[in-house]
């Protein structure tokens, strides 16, 4: 009896176990033959045959001749005596004279400055004194015209500082802004005109009235004073809004 219940779970059933003996034979003869196909392809293939790879080895030996390095030159020491260097004729002597040297003839003659003298030598081989004579480049002419502040000028310091007044019409106008002028200051630091760049017509002359009574440090380049122009900016704002 317990034979029989249990027949069926342990046998399997004929028809299944040869389909997938055939599968199995019928994989490996698709594999076998797609290798088979592809190596005959291979080399059945028309075209040059790769070249191979030359391997690495050295054909021939040469011999290279290195230079010698110039060691540097010794350091000297306190003990060493220094070179010697060319007396000049001005140079205070450090050895007392043999003799008395006859005069050359040059004693009293007074050399003419022209430029910056650094300093009096002799002419190798000859007796005669030899004088370096190095000119100076004048400095450039100031400009004429009035330029405007750069690097390497120095701004001016107001000396004289005058608040322009709040003109009534433009109070009673409400009236509020920033007028813009163009200024040109002197070689003395005075304002010499005043020019309206952004104008506010009932704040532009009370503007101008005050600007012209300012009063600078004169404007310095290379040394000389030049004049200048300069924009200046006044915001008018009411007060108590």
């Amino acid at each position: 009896m317990p034979r029989d219940l249990f027949g069926d779970a342990v046998v399997r059933p004929a028809s299944r176990a040869a389909l997938r003996r055939a599968l199995t034979v019928c994989s490996i003869v698709l594999h076998a033959v797609v290798i088979s196909s592809l190596l005959v392809a291979q080399l059945l293939a028309v075209g040059p045959l790769p070249t191979p790879r030359r391997p690495l080895s050295f054909e021939s030996i040469r011999a290279i001749q290195l230079l010698d390095i110039p060691l540097p030159p010794p350091q000297r020491t306190r003990a060493e005596k220094p070179l010697e260097h060319a007396a000049s004729i001005n140079a205070a002597p450090i050895v007392p004279p043999a003799g008395i040297i006859p005069e050359t003839g040059f004693e009293d003659v007074k050399t003419q400055q022209v430029g910056v003298i650094d300093g009096v030598d002799h002419e190798p081989g000859s007796g005669e004194p030899r004088a370096a004579i190095v000119e100076r480049t004048p400095p450039p002419a100031p400009p004429q015209d009035p330029i405007r502040l750069h690097s390497g000028m120095q701004m001016p310091r107001k000396l004289v500082d005058v608040a322009p007044v709040y003109p009534a019409i433009a109070s009673a106008a409400r009236k509020e802004g920033v007028v813009i002028l163009e200024a040109i200051i002197d070689t003395h630091g005075d304002v010499a005109s005043v020019r309206v760049l952004r104008s506010i017509p009932l704040l532009d002359q009370a503007a101008v009235d005050a600007v012209r009574q300012w009063k600078y440090t004169p404007t310095l380049l290379n040394g000389v004073a030049v004049p200048l122009v300069m924009t200046v900016t006044i915001n008018f704002t009411l007060q108590g809004r």
